[in-house]
């Protein structure tokens, strides 16, 4: 027998500001979940925009509501029509440009984004639609998480035990993975885990894996259910 039940959110769409569940909503949830692998006061943003986005940005205000997320703004948030002035208030310079970033899906972009601190990150993510998003690069490394379950991003040492470690001790806390994937630039050297787990990562389980020998970087992202 085939289940047919649809989700209400997959009949009617995300709640959202903007004509377009892909253009708009998505959007935003891309810009919200790079402002939180960011993690920090942010002084520029550059978005670089593939495909679709890149034709109807204006028109679909994918760009007011890329933007939008970057400031923390929901898809629903009736503030992304004034992103661009609320940015510019909160001291944030911003510039879009159009790019071919290949064989992407054709409402991708890339944002770059430099702290206050003179970090930067880069994250790469596509709007697949419904307001439904992955997220396939962080910093040149590729990685691939849809930011429906909390995950935990590393930066590590590609060595023995690493992986083990990690999963050792989500288990003795009690935390569920739902999925992990492991993703390397060669062997040996930096390589990222991408982990969705079943149960919210309070900030000690955190600090634990972060203390590990060979990792460099912990990113945690909550739950977006918050986006919807």
């Amino acid at each position: 027998m085939i289940n047919t039940a649809v989700s209400i959110f997959e009949i009617i769409g995300p709640v959202m500001v903007g004509p377009s569940s892909s253009h708009t909503a998505g959007a935003a949830r891309i810009g919200n979940i790079a402002r939180r692998i960011c993690a920090r006061d942010i002084k520029r943003v550059d978005f670089y925009l593939h495909g679709s986005f890149a034709r109807t940005y204006k028109g679909h205000g994918t760009g007011k509501a890329l933007l939008g997320g970057i400031l923390g703004m929901s898809a629903s948030d009736e503030r992304i029509r004034d992103s661009y002035q609320l940015a510019r208030a909160a001291g944030i310079d911003f510039e879009f440009h159009t790019v071919d970033l290949g064989d992407a899906h054709p409402n991708t972009v890339k944002i770059i984004m430099q702290a206050t601190d003179g970090e930067t990150f880069e994250v790469t993510g596509s709007s697949i639609g419904g307001g439904k998003v992955v997220i396939t690069s962080i910093n040149d490394m590729v990685v691939e998480f849809t930011g429906q379950y909390p995950t935990i991003i590393t930066n590590h040492l590609d060595k023995p035990g690493v992986v083990a470690h990690v999963t050792s001790m989500l288990s003795s806390n009690g935390i569920n993975i739902a999925f992990l994937k492991v993703f390397r630039q060669a062997r040996g050297s930096q390589a990222s885990m991408v982990i969705e787990t079943d149960q919210e990562v309070g900030n000690d389980v955190l600090a634990e894996l972060g203390a590990l020998p060979s990792m460099s970087r912990i990113v945690f992202i909550d739950t977006d259910k918050q986006l919807e």
